[in-house]
């Protein structure tokens, strides 16, 4: 499939390239006279290949007091943490067990000490000396030594496993997703809030459940993540003595990723800093994604106001990626306004600008994409290696998903979790419907599907297991109106149901699925699924979307059942060998944070999908309780930052190559380019970018020479096929583009 690159966004005319400044090569002689004291330590590090430019010195040899370090994206942030420890106990003289960094990973922990052992005049001994550790680890140890002893619960699986089994016991069922639950729980917690919301019946509900689960736990000696932070939160507000102990032993404490602390981190961080308050943070406030797990940007906009005689150091030198990529994030990222103001200079020129692309489908990017990618790799130029593929959210991630599955390119899929699109809560009671319209007596489809009837699972798999030993039927489903205690209405909901799977024998898959969502899924999603009360209606509506534009190419519902149990197959035996080094990455923009890649490509850059439709619609959701308000204003406008830094974080994710794709048909729907990436190639002062003299639109264009037939496409089943008929010399026309 051909397809158009351009070096500016669809709806652009004759875009300039933004470009970074490119900073001026340096190293510590031309800033540190050999006269300083501290001269011999940073000659030493520069003979280990590490050279510090003037910002991160000053960093480097910031000793007392607090320092907000704000460091940009590929700015070298990891450098700075690692050469301050040597210097604080090299040139300052600071014991290594005085030292305390907090990191987010135990990866980055264990990296940080390998780098730090490195160092000239360093060894093995000296860096283990140094804490590093991740939050929950450095607290863990602190509780154990107070005598906590509780089993940790490492196992998300095994947590949802027991919020089942007590909602069964209370009576509700499978009424909540349980992931959905404990993200809910998790949110209390990190944001220490302890009077929880109780006046719907759901909200009661949850409440409940929150309070059996808090006391399963302690019956069961046992606690989770969150509670190592909660209880020693508790455990250093009781005891002044502890945190006097504390501070004495750490003179210095530096937090990494500082714009991923949630409250009770920076509580606990606030806690154990000593009364000269030597904290040292590095983070970037443009990299704040991750507000469903309490990351607050303002820990960073108001650490001035916390810590009133702090200074500021601003890393703005970016080592990662060309002048013209760190140019793109810099005008992207710089129409936010509740942001540290920074503009980063690049140290890479590169011969290759971002690229911009305007498909049809998500469908059809997705098959570019690998195209491009096959051909690249056959080049001998690139490695699969090479290459990362970043969405904004799981349900983006199908078509791209199909079509590595379907050419065999290897690929690693940072999902989060084991789940495929197609076992997703939301999807799977629907294809548990089509596989019913093909085989009524598989049991297994009947158990995924029996909820959406409003009845207790367990109990009517049951009943029906027990009428079928009395008499087996073409429709087991059948036996269910024969269920004690069923109320009228729900009788003739089943006898519908039946209906309804025998009417899809002649129909194709996609008609199946909307008549399934019209007749009662919908409803029965918003009514009685209850995950509204964790997850936006939207997403679950994205989700049913884009399983229409999966079934849409194909005419059979037997066809697509196959094709989503191959996929099944291909996904189950790909976990099961062993994992290539050399493969694609295929990850969420929150998952890519902190990662590079010499190619990326950024797909889904289109309003509703990149920013997301929930940002879109954030000030009008009714918990806020000030539609059309100030209040709702703002809220929205924080969303949509947050979105435009997800952006950022895709785009500052490339050294070399950047390729932004933009579908023109989502869900059914025409959609714009994603405003981020026009407001990029906006002047100043000017209003809109978009020229009205011309623009380049997607089209039928006939092939046959001579002719100029052409039509505009203007429908997401128009842009859906490949081919059709010149309505003037009947020769075959293709899709491609058309400056009006």
């Amino acid at each position: 499939m051909q397809q158009r690159l351009f070096s500016y966004p669809f709806g652009i005319k004759n875009g300039l390239t933004p470009s970074a400044q490119l900073a001026e090569p340096t190293n510590s002689s031309t800033i540190i006279s050999s006269i300083e004291t501290d001269s011999s330590y940073f000659r030493a590090i520069e003979e280990k290949g590490i050279y510090l430019n003037p910002s991160q010195i000053e960093a480097v040899r910031h000793k007392d007091g607090p320092l907000l370090t704000l460091a940009g994206a590929g700015s070298g942030k990891t450098s700075v943490l690692v050469a301050r420890t040597g210097y604080l106990i090299q040139v300052h003289h600071v014991h290594p067990r005085n030292i305390l960094l907090v990191t987010f990973s135990k990866k980055a922990a264990d990296e940080m000490k390998e780098r730090i052992s490195l160092l000239p005049n360093m060894n093995r001994g000296q860096a283990n000396g140094v804490q590093a550790s991740t939050f929950h680890s450095f607290f863990l140890t602190i509780l154990r030594s107070r005598g906590y002893n509780e089993e940790i619960i490492s196992s998300d699986r095994y947590r949802q496993m027991i919020l089942k089994q007590l909602m069964r016991e209370i009576g509700l069922g499978d009424s909540y997703q349980p992931e959905t639950l404990l993200a809910l729980f998790s949110s209390y917690k990190v944001n220490l809030i302890e009077e929880l919301p109780d006046k719907t019946e759901e909200e009661r509900q949850i409440y409940k459940l929150y309070v059996r689960y808090e006391d399963w736990k302690a019956r069961h000696h046992k606690m989770d993540f969150d509670d190592i932070l909660v209880k020693s939160y508790e455990l250093l507000k009781n005891n002044p003595s502890l945190v006097h102990l504390l501070q004495s032993r750490f003179h210095y404490i530096m937090v990494d990723e500082f714009q991923d602390t949630n409250l009770i981190q920076y509580e606990l961080i606030k806690y154990i800093t000593n009364p000269n308050q030597n904290l040292f943070v590095v983070g970037d406030d443009d990299q704040t994604i991750y507000s469903f797990n309490g990351a607050r940007n303002e820990f960073i906009l108001q650490f001035d106001q916390e810590f009133p005689n702090s200074k500021t150091i601003t890393l703005d030198i970016n080592y990662r990626s060309t002048s013209s990529i760190v140019g793109l994030g810099n005008e992207v990222i710089k129409h936010n306004q509740y942001r540290k103001v920074k503009t980063l200079k690049a140290t890479k020129e590169g011969s290759v600008t971002p690229m911009y692309s305007r498909p049809s489908t998500t469908d059809d990017e997705a098959k570019w994409i690998v195209d491009n990618i096959k051909e690249k790799v056959q080049s001998g130029k690139y490695t699969y290696h090479d290459f990362a593929i970043l969405h904004r959210a799981t349900s983006n991630s199908r078509a791209i998903f199909e079509q590595l599955m379907m050419e065999k390119i290897p690929f690693i899929y940072y999902s989060g979790n084991d789940k495929l699109f197609y076992d997703h809560w939301t999807i799977k009671p629907i294809i548990d419907h089509l596989r019913l319209t093909l085989n009524p007596r598989n049991f297994d489809a009947l158990d995924g599907m029996i909820t959406t009837l409003y009845i207790q699972r367990e109990k009517a798999m049951d009943f029906i297991w027990n009428q079928e030993q009395n008499g087996a039927k073409k429709y087991p489903l059948i036996h269910l109106v024969n269920l004690p205690g069923l109320r009228s209405f729900q009788v003739e909901k089943i006898k519908e149901r039946i209906r309804l799977l025998k009417e899809f024998a002649e129909v194709d898959p996609v008609h199946a699925i909307k008549k399934l969502r019209q007749t009662f899924y919908d409803k029965y999603l918003e009514t009685e699924g209850k995950q509204q009360a964790t997850v936006q209606k939207e997403d679950m509506k994205e989700m049913l979307d884009e399983l229409e534009s999966s079934a849409k190419r194909f005419t059979k519902i037997d066809d697509f059942i196959r094709f989503i149990e191959e996929i099944v197959e291909q996904h189950q035996q790909m976990k099961q060998g062993a994992i290539s080094n050399d493969s694609v990455s295929l990850m969420t923009l929150h998952k890519a944070k902190g990662l590079e890649f010499r190619a990326v490509f950024l797909i889904g850059a289109s309003e509703g999908i990149l920013p997301h439709v929930t940002a879109l619609e954030a000030g009008k959701l009714e918990v806020i309780g000030a539609k059309g308000s100030s209040v709702a204003k703002d809220i929205m406008e924080r969303a949509i930052e947050e979105e435009r830094r997800l952006a950022y974080v895709g785009v500052t994710r490339a050294k070399e190559e950047l390729i932004v794709l933009s579908p023109a048909f989502y869900r059914g729907k025409k959609v714009e380019v994603s405003r981020f990436f026009l407001e990029a190639f906006q002047k100043e002062g000017q209003t809109k970018t978009i020229s009205k003299e011309s623009e380049t639109v997607l089209a039928w264009i006939c092939t046959k020479e001579g002719c100029i037939a052409w039509q505009k496409v203007t429908s997401h089943e128009d842009a859906q096929t490949d081919k059709k008929e010149c309505p003037l010399c009947h020769a075959t026309m293709k899709k491609g583009a058309k400056e009006i």
